[in-house]
């Protein structure tokens, strides 16, 4: 009975996962046995809706993290690939540059346990930093990002470089440059 007034749920909850993997097959494989016997334990059910909350589809667009408002005013967003809609990062800043675009561009080297979330290209071309940008917090000279920012101000804290910071945007891979970022911020935070 539980899985038949319940069906809708896991299939939306399924299908909009990006790829299952082999230790989330076995977690499912028992889900749904267990359903079939109509008795889903709370712990299963409490698994179910975490994680679906941390899922890329299922962050909310008014999320207090991130801002989808931010991505208005991305120059050609098209590049950008979304991994994660709204991915918070820790870890110390090693660079900072004006782009053109209006973008402030930075380097962030994570702290330890993050780094899966780096690209060959960003080890071999970023000093194994993660790319961020906030976007339009600069003058824009790149005349094709001209207007992307006409009536826009970005509020967004920029650190220095060598402070610790808690980052909070969209995790993207940027397909032309081969290299994941957080762009556009959201947040961005000092640590202690």
């Amino acid at each position: 009975m539980w899985l038949a007034s319940n069906h809708k749920f896991l299939f939306s909850f399924f299908i909009h996962q990006p790829f299952i993997m082999k230790k989330n097959f076995i977690w499912l494989l028992s889900l749904l046995l267990s359903c079939i016997n109509n008795n889903p334990s709370k712990t299963q059910l409490s698994e179910i809706k975490s994680h679906q909350a941390k899922t890329p589809e299922s962050v909310s667009e008014d999320s207090p993290d991130c801002d989808p408002e931010k991505w208005k005013h991305v120059y050609d967003p098209d590049r950008l690939q979304v991994l994660d809609k709204c991915k918070i990062v820790t870890g110390v800043i090693m660079e900072r540059n004006a782009d053109p675009d209006g973008d402030e561009h930075m380097l962030l080297k994570l702290d330890k346990g993050q780094n899966h979330l780096l690209k060959k290209k960003n080890k071999n071309k970023k000093d194994g930093c993660l790319v961020i940008e906030a976007v339009c917090v600069n003058n824009i000279t790149r005349k094709r990002a001209m207007g992307i920012c006409n009536g826009y101000a970005n509020n967004v804290w920029l650190p220095k470089v060598g402070d610790h910071v808690k980052v909070t945007g969209s995790y993207v891979l940027d397909s032309n440059n081969g290299w994941t970022e957080i762009h556009p911020i959201s947040k961005i935070e000092k640590m202690k």
